[in-house]
């Protein structure tokens, strides 16, 4: 079975640094774009951070950007969220995806890892 499985989550004050990581496993298929989505409670789920699995680019979104870097360790089959200056917008349940091809049409989560920031 595929599995996609984060870690890294927990409760931080605000202003803390926490640092995800997202790990596939049980496959031999070649991911082309990782990546991070969050959902606060009552909330879509919206696009965190992504890259091009490889040594390919990387971008995050505007509202964590300067905060926020995604990188992977493509060896370990593994992407990271480096996450610091952590607000208490940043609440929520941080799901890491997987794309098989290009489009986004094979696509696998994870089961998420949540974060919550104090103040």
């Amino acid at each position: 079975q595929v599995q996609l499985v984060e870690s890294g989550g927990g409760l931080v004050e605000t202003g803390g640094s926490l640092r995800l990581s997202c790990v596939l496993s049980g496959t031999s298929l070649s991911t082309i774009h990782m990546g991070w989505y969050r959902q606060a409670p009552g909330k879509q789920r919206d696009l965190v951070a992504s890259v091009t699995t490889g040594g390919g680019t990387s971008n995050v979104v505007d509202s964590v950007k300067g905060r926020f870097t995604i990188s992977e360790d493509n060896a370990k089959n593994t992407v990271y969220l480096q996450m610091s200056g952590l607000k208490t917008e940043d609440t929520a349940v941080y799901y890491c995806y997987a794309d098989f091809d290009p489009t986004g049409t094979m696509r696998i989560w994870g089961k998420g890892t949540p974060v919550t920031v104090s103040s």
